[in-house]
Formats: structure tokens, sequence, C-alpha cells
């Protein structure tokens, strides 16, 4: 273990796609990171005391976790789960942080007609076995798609590990099938591959990972990572709510709370929150604001106006705290306390 000091290390990526969406995801959380230079190795985050932000190269971190050069680190599923050690020292804490989504598949030549699942690559790897050659597959991540050949029945295939761009590779000749990332699909389609129906080996995006032996040693420094984890925790709840607003007539609170509360997927977390309105004409109004689930804001906007409502107002939430933090009690879990 490296990090002796009472500052908690989080590593984020330097380079790749990963490297702009990860500063505006810290920035949304409200952890903007400050730094001195635009190739400076190390930069703070001034809202969250004792954090030091770490640049490494994504296809790094991983490692640098693992090996205790960071307590904490944001880096893709995909290369999390290709290069992490199994027992080792690290652990997802966030499993999905919203971003930078993609697929790990596999893809063959749009000209394979006859190749649309994977049950029928197993038997095309057979054919190949019996004409004299392996089906050859270039890859960047060779334990994650070695793995999914075999547990789909497909025994005879050679791996090609390259860190260059695989789409090519079928058109070049050095493979038949490639297994890569695919977002959009759009470079595949320009390579005349195609993915198999059932070939996703595994649905990635970005998630946070840390070291469970230094996050225990030091309470300083778990204390920041609760700090970190809470805030990214709470910013992906609220993105799951809206705060509806509106105005509506009755004779007291209790009575326009009652309708509200006829439509209890609509009367907010805890229900809902209302406040008489003083206006000049002497009329009872009240102010109600519930919390409801982004999908549901049409229905609260329906629910309103049906009981009296005037000017509904609906705005984004920022953050959601809970009475507890389910991340950061799952990694307390983790580290047996």
């Amino acid at each position: 273990m490296m990090a002796a000091d009472g500052v908690l290390k989080l590593a984020v990526p330097s380079d790749g796609e990963m490297h702009e969406p990860t500063l505006g995801f810290l920035r949304q959380c409200g952890m903007p990171v400050a730094r001195s230079s635009a190739r400076g190795y190390t930069a703070i985050i001034p809202a969250v005391e004792d954090v030091t932000v770490l640049f490494q190269r994504a296809a790094d971190i991983t490692s640098k976790v693992e090996e205790g050069s960071a307590h904490l680190g944001v880096v893709g599923m995909d290369r999390y789960m290709e290069t992490s050690r199994e027992g080792g020292e690290s652990l997802v804490i966030i499993e999905d942080l919203g971003f930078s989504r993609c697929e790990l598949a596999i893809a063959v030549p749009d000209s394979w007609v006859d190749v649309t699942s994977v049950a029928d690559l197993a038997d095309l790897a057979v054919e190949f076995r019996g004409s004299g050659r392996e089906l050859r597959v270039a890859t960047k991540y060779p334990r994650m798609v070695q793995r999914f050949m075999y547990q789909h029945g497909i025994n005879y295939f050679m791996l090609v590990v390259s860190s260059g761009t695989l789409e090519a590779a079928p058109t070049m000749g050095y493979a038949d099938i490639i297994g890569d990332l695919v977002s959009t699909g759009i470079t595949l389609r320009e390579n005349r591959l195609k993915t198999l129906e059932d070939g996703t080996i595994l649905s990635s995006q970005a998630c946070l990972i840390g070291n469970r032996t230094l996050l225990g040693a030091h309470p300083g420094q778990l204390e920041a990572a609760r700090a970190v984890v809470e805030r990214i925790e709470a910013y992906l709840s609220a993105g799951e709510y809206r705060r509806v607003t509106v105005n509506v007539r009755g004779d007291s609170r209790e009575a326009v709370a009652a309708q509200v509360l006829e439509r209890p997927e609509v009367a907010g977390l805890h229900g809902p929150t209302v406040s008489q309105v003083f206006g000049p004409d002497g009329a009872r109004w009240f102010s109600v604001t519930v919390f409801v689930d982004k999908d549901r804001v049409m229905d609260a906007v329906d629910h309103f106006r049906a009981i009296g409502g005037s000017t509904v107002t609906v705005s984004q939430v920022n953050y959601i705290f809970h009475s507890r933090s389910q991340a950061y009690d799952a990694l307390l879990r983790a580290l047996g306390r």
C-alpha cells in the first residue's frame, strides 16, 4: 500500500473519451476540479477537503487503485472487469455513474449472412477447425472475450490481442471477427461489420472504484471518501426526480393535502409540502410542492389541474440526500465496519 498520508487520492482519466465527461460529471456533482496547469498531473477539489485528484491514463486507473496509488478511481466498467484482480484490493463502489455508456460485443463481417447468433458462430468455429484453421478473434479485452466464448461453447478459436483500431482487422486479414466496444454502431457499419443478436459480452459505463484496504486504514481518508460518494449518489438520485410546484385554491392546508394525496404516486417522496399563499384579493390559495419521478411529471400536472391547480412549474433537482447513503453503507459493509 502506497498512499500513507491523510489525503484521499482520486484517480481520473487524463486521456481518451472519458476525460472530459469525467470532469464534467464531477462538476455537476458539485465537485469541480481545480487544475493549476492543463499539463499538471494533480489537482484539487475545493468543495471537498483533503482530496487530491490524480490524472492517470484511463488504461492504468484500475491498476493504480489495485496497487494502492489511489484510494478511488473513475473508470469504465469494461476496463475494470478486464484488468482487476479476482480477490484483489479493489471493489466497485458505485456501479453506474450515468455516462460513457457502451457495449463490449462480438462483431462479424456482414457478408456472413448465415451467422446472426453466438450458436451460429460456434458452428462456424467447428467448420473452421475442420478445414485446418482456427477462428481468429481480434480484441483489446482477451480476458472477457475468452470467458464469453468458452461459456457459449466456442472452444476452437485464437485470440489476436491488439491495441489498435479493431474494426479494420477482418478487412486487413489478421482476424476473422472482433470483440470490441460499440456505442452507436456507425463505425462497425462503415467497416461492413455487424453485431450478433446475442453477442453482447458486457454493458459498460463509467463507475467509481476504490481500494478496500486503504479506505479502511485511515479515518480521515474514509471521511473524505464519504463526502465524495454521498455527493455523487445525491446527484444521481436527483436525476430521477423533478420538483413540481402549483398554486391550489382550497379551504385549508389539510384539505388541499388530502386532495393531492388522492394520487399517492405523484404526491411526493414523503407527501406534499403545503403552505398558504397570501394574495391581495383575500382568496385562500395554497402553494403545493412535491418531488415526483421524472416519468410521472405529466401525471402530476394532470392531477393538479384536476383539483383546481393554477400555474404548474417544474424544475430540475440538483441533489437529493436521503436519510442514509446506500453506496456509503455498502462500502462500510465491504470494509467490515
